[in-house]
């Protein structure tokens, strides 16, 4: 779920809270550039498997997929998996869709896509999780944000930088779910004053390479262990607070506090900004699910009842 809908209209106006495309994407046509471009896979089975916010995926064989942006703000967020996840992919302890083909635009289809590695699973969303995983998971994060990214490295403009810019947003948001039967257990007053509170906590630190998108959906899981870790195309240079809010995403407030031992050396400032945003991805998510998707719907209001729950 890249998430652009601070500057698109509320999910409560649409009947979808998935963007509308703006490229036609089929098989016919995802098999004509392989065929074009990468014959040598163009006679592997293909089949649909999902179309997310920004991309389509398609199954090609057993271990393979395609991954063709859908919309045009997407196709930099393609372009940028493709030049950077190879660099980052070996210092990583959890494996990530490096492309193992770059495609170029062709048969009218304008953008950039990919071949990359499929992983067997069920998202993180929908899977129960080994004990074990807030280490893991801190662990990889650790790892990631360790990672000095070059000097023309992305810089997103709705992730990793300054909470205050996601203000209006996220009242917006949070008025929009207190509003409705949302299942929510701790009050709006709350979540405001943790908001607040993580919009004052100081910036101490450089920014590091992140994923940028890090929650539940885009975490594939097999045998309850998360075996990788999806959809790239947000990552950046920024704030790591920003992934860090995947703590409250997956965890109770006990394991939130085993993934940040785990983690270690985050300042105090860093936690309460990384709890911001987990407001932030919890309103979002709660929002746009109560459109369409009962599973973010629920990832965002487990998120929201539980910020207020831990330290």
């Amino acid at each position: 779920m890249t998430q652009h809908s601070d500057v698109s209209p509320p999910p409560f106006a649409r009947r979808s809270a998935t963007p509308v495309a703006t490229v036609a994407i089929d098989a016919e046509l995802v098999r004509g550039l392989l065929r074009l471009q990468c014959p040598d896979l163009a006679d592997l089975p293909l089949v649909k498997v999902a179309s997310g916010w920004d991309n389509e995926m398609y199954r090609l064989g057993d271990d393979l997929a395609v991954r063709l942006p859908r919309r045009d703000v997407a196709a930099p967020n393609l372009t940028n998996e493709q030049r950077w996840l190879p660099a980052l992919a070996d210092k990583l302890p959890i494996r990530v869709p490096v492309p193992l083909f770059n495609g170029t635009a062709a048969l009218g289809y304008p953008f950039r896509w990919s071949v990359v590695n499929w992983a067997v699973g069920s998202t993180a969303a929908s899977s129960a999780l080994h004990p074990s995983t807030a280490s893991t998971m801190a662990t990889f994060l650790a790892a990631l944000h360790a990672q000095v990214p070059p000097g023309d490295a992305p810089v997103n403009p709705w992730r990793g930088g300054p909470l205050l810019e996601r203000t209006e947003a996220v009242e917006e948001r949070l008025e929009a779910v207190y509003a409705r039967e949302a299942g929510l257990t701790v009050a709006h007053a709350d979540v405001l004053g943790l908001w607040k509170s993580a919009c004052q906590a100081p910036y101490d630190l450089p920014g590091t390479w992140i994923h940028g998108d890090l929650h539940p959906k885009n975490l594939i899981v097999e045998g309850s262990e998360v075996v990788m870790v999806i959809d790239w195309g947000d990552m950046c240079a920024g704030d790591p607070a920003t992934d860090l809010a995947v703590a409250w995403m997956l965890f109770e407030s006990e394991q939130v506090d085993e993934f940040r031992s785990a983690y270690g050396g985050a300042s105090a400032a860093t936690w309460l900004r990384a709890r911001g945003w987990a407001i932030y991805f919890g309103a979002v998510l709660l929002l746009t699910g109560l459109v369409d998707d009962p599973a973010f719907a629920a990832v965002g209001r487990n998120t929201l009842n539980g910020v207020a729950g831990s330290w």
